[in-house]
C-alpha cells in the first residue's frame, strides 16, 4: 500500500502552490491531500492538520513548505502512521523555538523589509508581502506573470504564528528529508543547512539558483524528494 502524501503550504501561499508537485505524485500512484493551512497560530494550525491526519488510514508522508514545516512537525506528534517528514524550503523548529527566531538566526534573509501590516480587531496583525516586491522576494525563478497572480492571491501570516514557540517536534522521532533553495531570501541558506543537520536528515538536497517558492518553481525536484521519502515507507 502506497502511503498517502499530505502537503502543508506555508505563509503567503495557498494549497494551489503545490499543483505541479501534486501532478507528479498522482502520476506515481499516490493519494494526495493538500491541507489548507489557516496561518493563524502554530498550535491551532497544527491542530487543523492533525485533524486531517486522524481521518487517513494507512501510512502517511507529510511534506511542508516554509512555515508549513513547523506546522506539520507539530501536527505529526502522536500520529504513529506518519512515517516520513519532508521539509521543503521549510522551518524545522526545536521545542520552544519560533519561526521568527529561526529566520533571524543567520544573516541573509530580507523578508522583514518587504512586509506590510494589517491590524486586526483582536490586537494581532496580519503580515503580507508588498505585491511590488513579491516576485523578487518570494518567487524570483517563477515567470513574472505568474508571480503577479501569486502576489495578488497570497494569504497572510498572523503575528501569533510568527512568534509562537514550537511544541516538541516530530522530527526528533520521525525520519526527515530536506530540500531547499540556494537563493532563499525568506529563510537563509545557512538556516536550512543548520536545521537539516540538527534533525539528522536522511537526505539533503540543495537546489542551485532556486528561490523560496520551490513547490511552484521546481516541482519536479520537490516531488522527487517526496517520492524518495515515500519509497522508504514499508
Amino acid at each position: 500500500m502506497k502511503p498517502t502524501i499530505v502537503l502543508v503550504h506555508g505563509a503567503f501561499a495557498e494549497s494551489a502552490s503545490w499543483t505541479g508537485v501534486i501532478r507528479r505524485l498522482h502520476a506515481d500512484g499516490h493519494r494526495v491531500v493538500a491541507v489548507p493551512n489557516p496561518l493563524r497560530s502554530l498550535a491551532g494550525d497544527a491542530a487543523v492538520v492533525a485533524g486531517v491526519l486522524a481521518t487517513i488510514d494507512g501510512p502517511v508522508v507529510l511534506a511542508g513548505h516554509s512555515y508549513g514545516g513547523a506546522v506539520m512537525s507539530n501536527a505529526a506528534v502522536g500520529h504513529d502512521h506518519v512515517k516520513a517528514l519532508v521539509f521543503v524550503a521549510a522551518f524545522a523548529p526545536e521545542a520552544g523555538e519560533s519561526i521568527g527566531e529561526l529566520s533571524g538566526k543567520f544573516p541573509g534573509g530580507t523578508l522583514g523589509e518587504t512586509l506590510t501590516e494589517v491590524p486586526l480587531p483582536d490586537g494581532t496583525v496580519d503580515l503580507y508581502i508588498r505585491q511590488e516586491l513579491f516576485h523578487q522576494q518570494f518567487t524570483a525563478d517563477v515567470p513574472a506573470e505568474q508571480a503577479a497572480v501569486d502576489a495578488a492571491a497570497q494569504r497572510p501570516l498572523n503575528t501569533t504564528a510568527l512568534n509562537e514557540g514550537s511544541g516538541e517536534p516530530a522530527w526528533k522521532t520521525v525520519p526527515s528529508w530536506f530540500v531547499y533553495p540556494e537563493l532563499d531570501l525568506n529563510i537563509p541558506l545557512a538556516a536550512h543547512r543548520f536545521m537539516a543537520e540538527r534533525a539528522g536528515a536522511r537526505t539533503t538536497v540543495e537546489l542551485p539558483g532556486a528561490s523560496h517558492a520551490i513547490p511552484a518553481s521546481q516541482p519536479g525536484a520537490v516531488a522527487e524528494v517526496i517520492l524518495q521519502a515515500a519509497a522508504s515507507v514499508g
